[in-house]
């Protein structure tokens, strides 16, 4: 894991110096809300619908033992003895009072950590996939390509005050577990024609109100070219992007409207003349990065009480199958921890719970998490003969659900419960959804499926690239809920297609229920995924099953 330099505590002390005297400021009334703001904002510090919420950055997604207990300890002691996981890979805070924040920041920093540039028009943490590093898939691990992004873009003094807040995206995998194309700027790590590894360069995608595809603005980067061309983007989307309207001003929209060809010339102008300036910088740069992220010594035990386990114990063969990715290293396998327990509010984890993953890391992994854009928490190196015991050891916790990538493993917004700009509560429909086809014994039989949630248009649940997709509005003082189909968040991003007229809140379950059922009915074999069968077929008698009465109609 990255280790702070000198230079990066000296950074992290001076911030949080200057940001206690401005909450002393606020407090004794010398700065107003209004003049308080963009101060907070510029430390993670949001005011939310009953309290201030603190957004701390948990850069490309990796944790450290040490940090995660350092974490529920936060938790404990200003806060609700909870932590709330965001699809940034950040976690968030719910409660903090306003006096708290500093020693917040301070215990923060102790472990390394910050919430510098996770709010405002700025570039936000930097993700990255959380299998890196260990994924059998994976051409190099982007963790170091994301650090150096990281270094660069903190406290950058041309980019702190962008047209809209601006989101990067790395991946070092041709399965793309990060949603590149619906970052600002993605990254992908490839091969080119001569070996050499550089990078895949793809622009303007995003969610929110206007969902776009990103697209390819170059193919092949080279590796010391990377800072520079960042440095062309952003500074061209410094320039062109509006800043009359909020709801127009990312880049996405400043793409859209001059066309891709005339932002990729400006950018290629800009690059010509940032060039100079980097040349060199980011091969040796990561190289050295990169040395903070060795691999750990990989085992070459026997995986015989692994297998032994698997055929004896039907529980544990089930979260096998459902929780365990593929690893790099034989003998070896990726665990993802599930936070959404069917009725439990996806992303949030206790702080008893982050110590026993802590723990567990220490025990099995090599000291190491991951938090995954999906919510969910990942042990990235474990060896197979330690999964039986580490099973245990979450089932005590309360952490063993069986449920990665089936229909409870919901990504969810916090929605109206939390957030001022939500229109429609999210958490009770994502637990409502989980509890009742686990209750039905349908889970695993529906299986693969992706449900996002989204309590307004922001998106910030990523409705619109699940293969199914819920988005909470607010019509006339009621919560409606409208249905997209056919979403999908891989390197093949596509935004899904709204069914048709929304739901009641006492309505939404049943029309899923519906919907499902008539998938099951239709697919053409028992592992064929509902996205396949929703291709395959076309959108029609999915509408069919959610709108039976309109159905009636049209037949008659």
């Amino acid at each position: 894991m990255y280790e702070y330099a000198d230079f990066d505590a000296a950074f992290v002390r001076r911030r949080n110096a200057q940001f206690r005297a401005q909450v002393e400021r606020r407090i004794d009334g010398s700065l107003t809300e209004d003049e308080f703001r963009p101060l907070r904002l510029m430390n993670g510090l949001y005011l939310q619908l009953h309290a201030y919420m603190l957004r701390v950055a948990v850069p490309y997604g990796t944790l450290s033992a040490a940090q995660m207990r350092q974490l529920a300890l936060i938790a404990d002691r200003w806060d609700k003895g909870y932590g709330h996981f965001t699809t940034r890979q950040n976690i968030q805070y719910n409660w903090p009072r306003l006096t708290d924040v500093p020693d917040i920041l301070e215990a923060l920093a102790e472990v390394r950590m910050h919430s510098i540039q996770t709010s405002g028009n700025t570039i936000r943490n930097v993700t990255a996939d959380h299998f890196a590093g260990a994924a059998a898939d994976e051409i190099e691990d982007p963790r170091p390509t994301a650090e150096l992004i990281r270094q660069w873009s903190t406290d950058h003094p041309e980019f702190q005050f962008l047209p809209r807040k601006f989101k990067i995206a790395v991946t070092g995998s041709p399965n793309d577990r990060v949603v590149t194309k619906g970052n600002d700027i993605g990254l992908r790590i490839v091969r080119g024609g001569a070996g050499q590894t550089g990078y895949e360069v793809i622009v303007g995608g995003g969610l929110g109100r206007t969902p776009m595809v990103g697209q390819v603005i170059r193919p092949f980067l080279k590796r010391d070219d990377l800072l520079p061309y960042l440095e062309a983007i952003v500074s061209t989307y410094n320039l062109m992007g509006r800043r009359d309207n909020k709801f127009k001003a990312r880049i996405k929209i400043t793409v859209f409207e001059n066309g891709m060809e005339a932002f990729r010339d400006a950018v290629e102008a800009r690059f010509a003349q940032t060039r100079k300036d980097f040349s060199g910088v980011s091969s040796r740069k990561i190289a050295e990065i990169a040395r903070h992220f060795a691999l750990p010594e990989f085992r070459t035990d026997s995986v015989a009480a692994y297998d032994a386990a698997r055929r004896s114990d039907p529980v544990f063969r089930s979260w096998c199958d459902t929780n365990l990715a593929a690893h790099r290293a034989p003998g070896h396998a990726i665990v993802t921890v599930s936070l959404k327990a069917h009725g439990k509010t996806p992303g949030d984890a206790t702080s008893a719970q982050m110590r026993v993953l802590a723990d567990l890391a220490e025990r099995f992994g090599h000291g190491e998490l991951r938090i995954s854009h999906e919510q969910n928490v990942v042990l990235p190196h474990v060896h197979k003969s330690d999964l039986p015991a580490l099973h245990a050891a979450l089932k005590q916790a309360a952490l063993a659900t069986a449920n990665i990538g089936l229909a409870s493993d919901i990504i969810a917004c916090p929605g109206m419960d939390y957030c001022t700009l939500a229109t429609a509560r999210s958490i009770p429909v994502a637990q409502g959804l989980a509890t009742h086809f686990n209750a039905l014994g349908l889970e695993r039989e529906i299986g693969q499926l992706k449900i996002k949630i989204s309590g307004c248009i922001n998106a910030c649940g990523h409705h619109h690239i699940g293969h199914i997709g819920i988005l909470g509005l607010d019509r006339a003082g009621v919560e409606n809920y409208q249905i997209t189909l056919g979403g999908d968040h891989s390197e093949n991003l596509v935004i899904g297609d709204r069914a048709g007229p929304g739901f009641a809140y006492d309505e939404i379950i049943p029309a899923i229920e519906r919907l499902l059922r008539a998938y099951l009915a239709l697919r053409m074999s028992g592992d064929e995924p509902f996205i396949d069968a929703y291709r395959r077929l076309g959108a029609a008698p999915f509408k069919a099953a959610l709108y039976p009465a309109e159905a009636e109609r049209d037949a008659a």
